[in-house]
């Protein structure tokens, strides 16, 4: 249960067409819900803006779909992250209307969540940060964003993005992927005004430590005011815009 349909009954008690006793009721039943596997948080969306996303690692493709399909059946949408095949297939034949996200590893399914909130542009060092990327790219979708992106402009070739100025000083809120010396988000927080958010991926060779490098490069950071999320967290990344998203369009 979101903040419109919370609204759309209150309303509808007010008309008359639904009494009070059936709206607690309603909202009584509503907070969450108990399986044998998962207790699922359906007042996530009422709080937070979007509904509680499952997290497929650790979790059977027969798991994954059940919770799915009593997140959608409270309204909403539902997404998926961090999915394999066995997981996608399964997904894909209950939802056939499913967008599966191969390369980010994702699943989306039913309509984004609340109003529009801003451009999120999510910009990649290199073609190999992609899976981090689009996960976050799809989080960001699912959340109610516009996404825009720019894929391999890292700084071995600086110029690819700086013929970028209209796209970077558009975006509501950055995200800016990188592995190897994770340098990408300084200098994208060297030249716009927007908040920017950093995700070191664990790309890169043996001293990049499997992402510590690029972690420690992006915490270190000269350009005042870069946040930085977990080693590969797309899907964080995308929540952190949405919230700075949702309030800058309060302004």
């Amino acid at each position: 249960m979101d903040r419109s349909q919370v609204l759309a009954l209150l309303q509808a008690v007010a008309s008359g067409s639904v009494s009070a006793e059936d709206a607690i009721r309603r909202l009584a039943h509503a907070p969450f819900e108990t399986l044998d596997f998962a207790t699922i948080d359906h007042h996530r969306a009422l709080r937070l803006g979007y509904p509680e996303v499952i997290y497929a690692e650790g979790k059977t493709p027969h798991q994954v779909v059940t919770i799915a399909e009593r997140t959608l059946a409270h309204g909403g949408g539902a997404l998926v992250t961090r999915t394999d095949e066995p997981t996608r297939l399964a997904m894909q034949a209950r939802f056939p209307e499913a967008i599966v996200n191969t390369v980010g590893r994702t699943v989306r399914v039913g309509p984004a969540a609340g109003k529009e909130k801003g451009t999120v542009l999510i910009i990649t060092a290199g073609t190999s940060d992609l899976p981090v990327a689009e996960e976050a790219a799809e989080s960001a979708l699912a959340m109610g964003n516009v996404v825009g992106r720019l894929n391999d402009v890292g700084v071995a070739g600086l110029h690819r993005l700086l013929a970028n100025g209209n796209a970077l000083q558009s975006a509501t809120v950055a995200i800016v992927v990188a592995g190897m010396d994770g340098a990408l988000p300084s200098v994208v927080g060297g030249l716009v005004a927007c908040p920017v958010i950093a995700v070191p991926t664990s790309v890169g060779y043996g001293a990049s430590l499997g992402g510590l490098a690029a972690l420690f490069t992006m915490l270190n950071s000269c350009a005042a005011g870069v946040t930085v999320v977990n080693i590969d967290n797309g899907f964080g990344a995308a929540a952190a815009a949405t919230r700075i998203a949702g309030v800058s369009r309060l302004e």
